[in-house]
């Protein structure tokens, strides 16, 4: 029987979970995740987990969080005033913005504290600095 490599196009069924067993992302009960393995549309972690298995195999894997969304980065951290934004945004603590970056990218940012003067914004995947656990199952080699 096959078994994924580098570069097949597979389809599999995934639940992701946190080290606390919260289930934060899974495809358990919809449509199955198509990808190529090795393109860089998944984390690092997830694409090595898939290499080798073959088709209506399952298993779990942990994902350290260097090989998942990176280790949280205090550089993406950072305060603007206030007085930087659209008068007509009211900013609270969870909200998330798309800004744009002084190279005309654009980042998702999340307010985690806002004062009478300031705002700071998390430019950290919500997911940086955690170790992930994924349980999955090869539907398909394409």
């Amino acid at each position: 029987m096959a078994q994924a490599k580098d570069g097949d196009n597979v389809r599999v069924h995934y639940a992701g979970k946190l080290t606390d067993g919260t289930v934060f992302d899974s495809s358990v009960g919809g449509e199955s995740l198509q990808f190529t393995i090795g393109s860089g549309q998944l984390i690092a972690g997830f694409d090595r987990a898939v290499v080798g298995m073959q088709p209506g195999e399952a298993k779990t894997v942990l994902i350290p969080a260097v090989d998942a969304y990176g280790l949280r980065n205090n550089e993406l951290m950072f305060t603007v005033g206030r007085d930087s934004l659209p008068s007509h945004v009211t900013p609270e603590v969870g909200h998330r913005y798309q800004i744009r970056q002084q190279d005309g990218a654009s980042a998702v940012v999340v307010v985690t504290a806002v004062s009478a003067t300031d705002i700071t914004l998390d430019g950290n995947h919500e997911l940086a600095g955690k170790d992930l656990s994924f349980e999955i199952q090869l539907v398909e080699i394409l």
